[in-house]
């Protein structure tokens, strides 16, 4: 069977999503490659395949807890936990959790963002999957897991569909102690 119908046929789990991946340039500053994984989400057998390769990752070793970042981390943590049988936790923009939270602030490449969590959501010694759509500089990421870390979880693992290594992030993730696996690598950004 001919693979250009976008079949996994013949390709890799990244090749296979890096071809189903918008690249929408100069998007939402000039000189910027945006990636864009809504089309992973719109066409249900690319759905399928994208959480089916979370969910085998994690089969084995499965977490107690899935953590999403906000916003499209959401999307892809709810869906894998569900598959896994484990509860999911959004980590939220600062304000928009309604009962007491922690806080976790960090730098912008011009500011700096907060990111919560409610206190309630993990338990000292749970393991936690911490997803996002994407890895650029890492930042959001590492804040998720200090969140975390400071209700006394264990992240086991930062995942996330795309890693953008040119903007260091992964790097600086796993120099900051967290382990880190992304199915899509996209020189550039």
């Amino acid at each position: 069977m001919d693979d250009d119908d976008g079949s996994l046929i013949g390709k890799s789990i990244g090749d296979y999503l890096r071809s189903h991946i918008r690249t929408v340039p100069d998007w939402p500053a000039p000189g910027v490659q945006f990636r864009d994984i809504t089309p992973l989400l719109q066409d249900p057998k690319v759905f399928r395949v994208l959480i089916d390769a979370f969910v085998h990752r994690y089969m084995a070793r499965r977490p107690d807890v899935v953590a999403g970042l906000d916003a499209r981390g959401f999307i892809i943590g709810a869906v894998v936990a569900y598959e896994l049988g484990v509860g999911f936790v959004p980590i939220r923009k600062k304000g928009k959790l309604p009962f007491t939270t922690v806080e976790e602030t960090y730098e912008l490449e011009y500011g700096s963002a907060t990111v919560e969590l409610h206190t309630d959501a993990v338990h000292p010694g749970q393991r936690v999957l911490l997803v996002d759509d994407l890895i650029a500089t890492g930042g959001t990421m590492m804040a998720g897991k200090k969140l975390l870390e400071k209700l006394g979880a264990t992240v086991i693992e930062g995942c996330a569909i795309v890693d953008l290594p040119e903007l260091g992030g992964s790097g600086r993730l796993r120099e900051g102690g967290l382990q880190v696996h992304t199915f899509v690598h996209f020189d550039g950004h």
